[in-house]
Order: structure tokens, then sequence, then C-alpha cells
């Protein structure tokens, strides 16, 4: 019997601080918001003790580092300041990090497939990614509110797979923070991570299996070498 073609590997993206410096149109749009509260800005520091589980998440969580807790009838209308401001500024300052449209290039013309897996709205992901001429790489972009679930919950990534026509056992995941490595862990997949981001510990805390300084290190041999030690990894 012949046996079955191996499925292509899919590579699985988080969005902000892995694929897009978005920081300083995130803290613009973030400080325009809570500015009709009266509150004093946020900066660049605080940004990774804010960000990762989507816009609301993010102005909660803004507002009580200034003192100033919401009500949850008071976090709609935030919401809806912080998405026009924000999509309607895209792309803004936001770049993808340096060296990867190569590595996405390199993976692709290996036969790679590429997907995105972030908590960010699905929309603001499409857009961002568009106005960038991204959006032709990625067989699937999924975001936070794309499902009923999100990162680091596995069904956010293993939807992301399934939308991408991705095999999990072939599946790798790359990201920034505890969200990234987590949901990776959860699905029993391996794990990228990059130092460059939004995590507000180091990396290396977070056990990821691989971290690369930059993506000329995202290879297809790191790829492959990552999906054939990873089974021996779980097992033990």
């Amino acid at each position: 019997m012949t046996p079955a073609p191996v499925r292509p590997a899919l590579i699985v993206f988080d969005l902000d601080g892995t694929l897009l410096d978005t920081h300083a149109d995130l803290v613009e749009s973030l400080n325009h918001t809570i500015a009709a509260l009266g509150l004093e800005p946020v900066s660049y520091d605080d940004l990774t003790h804010l960000v990762g589980q989507g816009a609301r998440v993010m102005i909660e969580r803004a507002c009580r580092l200034r003192g100033h807790p919401l009500e949850s009838d008071a976090v709609p209308p935030l919401v809806e300041r912080f998405v026009a401001h924000y999509a309607g500024n895209m792309p803004g300052r936001t770049e993808p990090y340096p060296g990867l449209v190569a590595a996405m290039d390199r993976l692709t013309s290996a036969g790679y497939r590429l997907a995105v897996c972030t908590n960010k709205m699905e929309s603001l992901a499409y857009g961002l990614l568009d106005k960038l001429d991204l959006t032709g790489y990625f067989e699937a972009i999924t975001g936070g509110d794309t499902f009923e679930y999100r990162k680091p919950d596995a069904r956010h990534l293993i939807g992301t797979i399934d939308r991408a026509g991705g095999d999990i056992g072939r599946t790798v995941m790359i990201g920034d923070s505890i969200n990234d490595i987590a949901v990776a862990k959860n699905a029993a997949v391996p794990s990228i991570a990059v130092p460059f981001g939004y995590s507000d510990v180091p990396v290396s805390s977070l056990d990821p299996d691989v971290i690369i300084m930059h993506y000329d290190e995202l290879m297809p041999e790191l790829v492959e070498r990552l999906l054939r030690e990873y089974p021996d990894k779980v097992a033990v």
C-alpha cells in the first residue's frame, strides 16, 4: 500500500508583537480612548501589561492602571471609540518585524502554509494585514471574536488549524507572550517564541520549544526538526 502523502506543515503566527510591530498605534488609539475619561496617557512601557486579550481587556486594564476601574456598561462605548480610531488610522506606523516577509516567502516557497491566530478582533486583524498587503500569505486569520473562545484556550488554535486546512500533528505556533506559548502547550503543538514583542516577562521563562532572535532563523529545517522531535518530548 502506498503511504499517504505528508501534509504540508502549517505555521501559525500571533499578530501583535509577533508578525507586526503595532505598539505605536495601539498606544495612540488606547490613549485616544481613555482621554474621553480624562485619564493620563499610558506609555510603551505599560503596553506589555495591557495587551494580549483584545481591545476590551486592554481598555479595562488601562483604566485600572490609571485608578479608574470601569463598570461593565461603560466599556462598550469605549471599545467603539478605540476601534473607530484604530481602524481609521490603519496601518499608521505599524510594520512587519525585520526579516518577516522574507521568512514567509521562504516558507511558502517550500510548500508550507501560514495562518494567524490572534486575540485582536478579527475585523481589525484582517484590516491591518490587508492595508499592509499581507493577507495573501495566510490560509486563515482568526481573532479573539472569531469563536466563543480565545487563546490560551486550545480550541482557538485548533479552530484556526481547521480553517487553514492544516493538520494539528504538522503545526507550529509562533508568538511573543504567555497566551501564545500556553495555547501551543494546551493544543499539544510545538512553539517558537520571539523576544522582541510585548511579553511582560522574558519569553525564556514561558518554556517555549525554541526561541528565535530574528526571522532570519525561521527556516524550513527548524520547523521540520520541531515537528520531528515534539512527539518524543510529549511522550516524556
